[in-house]
């Protein structure tokens, strides 16, 4: 009895904690921080699987062909380039990670508190529409740092840095190409957060109402490993088209895409569906274990900062 209880009382808490968002400016910047700084950590470990996963959705760019899986693609990264390759891109990665981390994450809980206000609860479907908003929001605002971490990590010849790289672009294509997938990126961005941060949330309050599990390292890695599975098979699809919109410039063989629609009939016309999965199981490598590390990291640094459990 005593167990449900407990229970009832962490749901009730959780209940309480959405009804005071509004919180003092200390705890705002606490709040935002401790998103960002997870996610910078949770990038850095993951970094070398994201270059790899580039350079995968890049294979056989308009044409059907036996694809490389990502041991042979690190191999040949590895031999041809050197260990280096693996983290290029990393500083634009890391300064992305930070703003767009902490803008994905931290505007979650605001987002959810004014749905509360406005229509009275927070169930499964407004978690969904917080967590999509504040992704899209999060890559709209920082989607230039992204274009410029993909172009430097397919690009292993460079040799000129982040911001001269950044200058090229706009000299060459014009302001606008900073702009470049912007549209995928953000469904992605508003896909990615939903399902990461609704699954998170939600799959914390089923364990918590249904097993013993209180808040804590096991409920947090529970709650954190299907989350990252289900972000992964709901985004490498609008990730795919993502990269290739970013990458026109470097894959002359194939005409421009017009948008993000176009290119995932181009590539599912002349590469076949499954193309649109290409660099998946890098994804789901590299996302799994980002998802994880984020969310128990962050959890932990909220617990430092004195902030409430997500």
């Amino acid at each position: 009895m005593d167990g449900g209880h407990s229970h009832s009382g962490s749901r009730n808490s959780v209940a309480e904690e959405k009804q005071k968002w509004p919180v003092s400016s200390s705890q705002m910047v606490s709040h935002f921080a401790t998103s960002g700084l997870s996610v910078a950590v949770a990038t850095a470990f993951t970094h070398p699987l994201d270059v790899l996963k580039v350079r995968l959705q890049m294979q056989h760019v308009g044409q059907r062909g036996p694809l490389t899986g990502m041991g042979q693609v690190a191999v040949q990264v590895l031999k041809k380039e050197g260990p280096k390759a693996l983290y290029l891109g990393l500083m634009p990665a890391l300064i992305r990670s930070v703003l767009y981390g902490g803008l994905r994450l931290g505007l979650y809980e605001p987002s959810k508190y004014a749905c509360n206000l406005a229509f009275g609860s927070t169930d499964i479907l407004l978690k969904i529409a917080s967590g999509a908003f504040a992704g899209a929001v999060a890559t709209a605002l920082t989607n230039p740092v992204e274009v410029l971490k993909v172009r430097l990590q397919m690009n292993a010849n460079q040799r000129q840095g982040p911001m001269a790289e950044m200058r090229t672009i706009v000299s060459e294509e014009g302001i606008r190409a900073l702009w470049k997938g912007v549209g995928p990126a953000m469904a992605r961005a508003a896909a990615l957060t939903a399902s990461q941060l609704a699954t998170y949330d939600e799959t914390k309050q089923v364990l918590i109402r249904w097993t013993h599990l209180d808040e804590g390292f096991h409920l947090h890695l529970l709650s954190s490993t299907v989350a990252g599975t289900v972000s992964t098979l709901v985004t490498a699809p609008m990730d795919m088209i993502k990269t290739r919109l970013m990458l026109q410039r470097e894959s002359k063989t194939v005409g421009n895409y017009k948008n993000g629609f176009h290119c995932a009939y181009q590539v599912m016309l002349k590469e076949g569906p499954r193309a649109l999965y290409k660099g998946g199981f890098a994804i789901f490598a590299r996302l799994g274990p980002q998802t994880t590390i984020t969310f128990i990291l962050c959890e932990e640094l909220r617990k430092l900062a004195g902030l409430d459990a997500i």
